[in-house]
């Protein structure tokens, strides 16, 4: 009778097993809605909302705060209610007037930098969520305009997640946390489009949106693929920003001039290319649409609870984010801090101390470290050792080899491998045809590797 009962349950489970549905597949769709110039592009973003509708599709518009006051200003009601019915997002205040966000951004360090940002956003955001009835779900750069003071920002905005497509700032082609904002950044292979001005190139856009699928399904966990346009796309054949702002050229509102229109015959065939995708994206199995708004209450809390005994096996071995963890929260750990949310340094000092290190220097060094983050909410650049300085990392790697046992502290080095994952190329990563020509946003990366303590993935709850 054992065996029998031992045999069904085994069974039960095997048929379970076998019959258990894949995990989630999330789908985010969202359009950059930026042309101010062209009024064709309004009637672009209507109808792409309303097809949308039909299918029973909800997008995420992240609305530019100058296209939102033209749309209010042209009387364009039925465009603004027909975006509502959807998510609505930011995508800045003038997107392509210069000084774009890198531009401006790029001399300031991270507090000057976070305030101007605010400054010159933050009237953008709120005209956004005074037209549009919503406080936008999140935020977009525009173009390669990329600067990592705005995750501050943003969060004092009531901004919650950063949603673009970049190659600044990535982790594993999936969300992740950074700066304290929810990210769905640098998704690569995970965002594929239809090429909207040849129907042969249909077929390769359902590929490749297949083998993303296939891919996320190999990793055997929930994953997430994107889709982006700009209605714009619909109505011209090249972009309003381009022909009017090119290289940081600035172009008064009364010399304007329109980018060439698509025929309307290109435009019908773009809106067929473009729904036949959604179409399919809808009947694979297992995908599970969603909007901006919906990914905080989807993904898990930034906060997490390491034990010492796990920042010391990671930071012995390299310094570096673990698992559901980032650096700054197993460095916390190690310092005895109650898990919170901490920035970054905001600026990178290195060591001069020489020699090892008595007990009660380092324990005040300890101390000050301690009282440096509990009362700036950041992480120190540096800690001092009488008048000489240990880097943040040597002054963690010494944390993680350190029992509290010893007269002196030797002192170590200490490998921030987690800044692999801020790109190194400050042209490339940066070139876009508004910025200036040769723009090279260096600074900006390797302030964005200060913050990349901060960094870690972001789960399905």
């Amino acid at each position: 009778m054992r065996a029998l009962v031992l045999w069904l349950i085994l069974g039960s489970l095997a048929w379970g097993q076998a019959t258990k549905e894949p995990a989630p597949i999330y789908y985010l769709l969202w359009f950059d809605t930026e042309d101010y110039i062209t009024p064709a592009s309004d009637d672009a973003a209507l109808r792409l909302a309303q097809e949308l509708d039909k299918l029973g599709v909800r997008a995420t518009f992240k609305v530019v705060g100058e296209k939102a006051r033209v749309l209010e200003q042209r009387g364009r009601r039925d465009v603004i209610q027909a975006l509502a019915r959807h998510d609505i997002g930011y995508h800045s205040n003038n997107h392509s007037i210069p000084p774009s966000p890198a531009v401006y951004l790029r001399p300031l360090g991270w507090l000057e930098g976070a305030a101007e940002f605010e400054r010159r956003e933050g009237p953008g955001a709120k005209d956004v969520a005074r037209i549009f009835g919503q406080t936008p779900s999140c935020y977009g750069q525009p173009g390669n305009s990329w600067g990592p003071q705005s995750t501050l920002a943003l969060r004092r905005m009531g901004i919650p997640t950063y949603m673009d497509e970049a190659r600044q700032v990535g982790l594993n082609q999936q969300p992740f946390w950074y700066g304290g904002v929810l990210h769905v950044l640098n998704l690569r292979q995970f965002s594929p489009r239809a090429n909207l001005n040849a129907p042969a190139d249909l077929a390769e856009g359902i590929q490749k949106f297949d083998a993303a699928v296939a891919e996320l399904r190999q990793r055997g966990g929930p994953g997430f693929i994107q889709s982006y346009y700009h209605p714009t796309e619909w109505v011209t054949t090249a972009f309003w920003d381009g022909v009017n702002f090119g290289r940081g050229r600035y172009t008064a509102p009364a010399d304007y001039r329109q980018p060439q229109a698509r025929t309307p015959e290109a435009t019908a065939q773009a809106y067929r290319i473009f729904l036949d995708f959604i179409r399919h994206v809808q009947k694979t199995p297992g995908i599970r649409f969603v909007t901006a708004r919906e990914l905080p209450i989807l993904l898990a809390d930034p906060v997490t609870r390491p034990t010492a005994a796990e920042a010391r096996a990671q930071f012995r071995d390299r310094i570096d984010l673990r698992g559901p963890h980032s650096a700054a929260d197993l460095l916390l750990a190690l310092l005895g801090i109650t898990p919170r949310y901490v920035d970054g340094p905001s600026e990178r000092v290195a060591t001069t101390a020489k020699a090892d290190i008595t007990r009660a220097q380092f324990d005040y060094a300890k101390r000050q470290a301690i009282a440096h983050i509990e009362q700036t909410g950041r992480l120190p650049s540096h800690v001092f050792i009488e008048s000489a300085t240990l880097s943040l990392g040597d002054f963690a790697s010494m944390l993680a080899y350190d029992d509290g046992s010893t007269p002196q502290v030797a002192l170590r080095q200490g490998q921030l491998a987690f800044e692999r994952h801020i790109a190194t190329d400050g042209r490339k990563t940066f070139d876009w045809v508004i910025h200036p020509e040769g723009f090279d946003g260096s600074a900006l990366l390797e302030l964005g590797r200060l913050q990349a303590w901060t960094l870690k993935p972001a789960r399905v709850r």
